[in-house]
């Protein structure tokens, strides 16, 4: 009936006392004693009644009211609960804003400070962004479950094993991240997916390394070409080729030359640099490199910026050889371990490695610098023996 609704007016809205205030069809303001008014709409669904809010007063006013409440009454005649209804989409609002690909990005900018050179290689985000986001990253992230997942990493789960694995590594972290933001993921669909592709068959193979005994050899062999003067400090230092290549003068002082935390692979979160203990021969080889230096740098590029990996890996490659590099580092481990009686702690931070727990490290102040130095020298005077007699014999001819 027509007098059964819109019993309220614009300005009998804003002069009405404390109460209750019907405008009928179920639809109520509610008019408080500190001044404030609610809409409430009542209806009944299923038998029960349920009570609605649409919003305050003056913010919503009688004429919204009046047609969020013809709205909701609409869901109600249909069956459904227009409470439930609302609630059902603003998590499907919540859901379209947050997709995979912002959440990831956030993820990435939140852990820069936590990687090497913040990030700027783009190395922790590359697995994502090339195997994940182009299937995945319009999805909302409360939607994706492990069969999203399975489905996007299949193609490459035994193929491309390790790049697999770090992708389903910073996913796992990205859903993190949306659950601490408040979004409401499942944390475990990453492992679901996991048990769901099944064990990897790709078995990750370590970088060649060449036999200690051999080093020597290798040592001799090497002239004094920017890329032999390279390799010869990458084998005695035993430091990764990246912080090699970009040895910078002004890092040297004496016999001592300090790697700034940034560039120290693996020692993510560190404040400190880490010092490396030149030897004798270690020094020679710098003082041989200098002639070459550009911009400050030891092992300048034939044309700009520094050597790069591939240019000592093909000098290994034209020897004919299948060792890598990297694998220096392998080789001096092996000595320490079956030449020497080199404590563990001692020879893993000579490779820059981080050694024991959180609260040992927290207590250690030492970085073994001295014990360093000795294993150092006696390390590059068994890779050097040959050549230097070679020298000595050549200066005394």
């Amino acid at each position: 009936m027509a007098h059964a609704t819109n019993r309220l007016s614009a300005s009998g809205v804003k002069a009405a006392p404390v109460g209750k205030h019907a405008d009928g069809a179920g639809l109520w303001l509610v008019k408080r004693e500190d001044g404030g008014a609610q809409w409430v709409l009542r209806v009944t669904v299923h038998g029960r009644r349920r009570e609605m809010g649409l919003g305050s007063f003056p913010s919503v006013s009688l004429k919204a009211a009046r047609e969020a409440a013809e709205k909701a009454r609409a869901v109600a005649r249909q069956g459904l609960d227009p409470i439930k209804e609302r609630e059902r989409q603003q998590r499907e609002a919540a859901r379209n804003i947050h997709m995979l690909s912002d959440i990831a990005l956030d993820a990435f900018e939140s852990r820069k400070a936590e990687l090497k050179g913040d990030g700027t290689a783009g190395r922790w985000f590359s697995p994502l962004e090339l195997h994940v986001l182009p299937k995945l990253g319009r999805v909302p992230v409360a939607d994706i479950d492990q069969r999203d997942i399975r489905d996007t990493l299949a193609p490459i789960w035994h193929t491309k094993a390790e790049t697999a694995r770090k992708a389903m590594n910073r996913l796992g972290i990205v859903l993190k991240h949306a659950a601490a933001l408040g979004l409401d993921v499942d944390l475990q669909a990453t492992d679901k997916a996991k048990a769901l592709l099944g064990k990897q068959r790709h078995t990750v193979t370590n970088v060649p390394a060449m036999n200690w005994r051999d080093v020597p050899a290798f040592y001799q062999s090497l002239g004094g070409s920017v890329t032999e003067l390279a390799l010869r400090l990458l084998i005695l230092t035993a430091v990764r080729s990246g912080p090699l290549r970009n040895l910078h003068v002004d890092q040297i002082d004496g016999d001592i030359w300090t790697i700034p935390a940034a560039a120290m692979k693996g020692r993510l979160g560190a404040t400190s640099d880490f010092r490396v203990p030149l030897s004798a021969e270690a020094q020679r080889v710098i003082a041989e490199a200098r002639k070459f230096a550009r911009d400050g740098f030891l092992f300048p590029g034939a044309k700009r910026g520094v050597i790069s990996d591939m240019t000592m890996t093909a000098l290994m490659d034209r020897r004919g050889l299948s060792e890598r590099p990297h694998g220096f580092r392998s080789s001096f481990r092996d000595w320490t371990a079956e030449a020497t009686q080199t404590p563990h702690d001692v020879a893993e931070t000579c490779l820059g490695h981080t050694t024991g727990g959180a609260v040992e490290r927290a207590y250690r102040r030492t970085d073994f610098l001295e014990q360093r130095r000795a294993l150092m020298e006696r390390w590059s005077r068994m890779v050097s023996l040959e050549t230097n007699v070679l020298r000595g014999l050549r200066a005394h001819g």
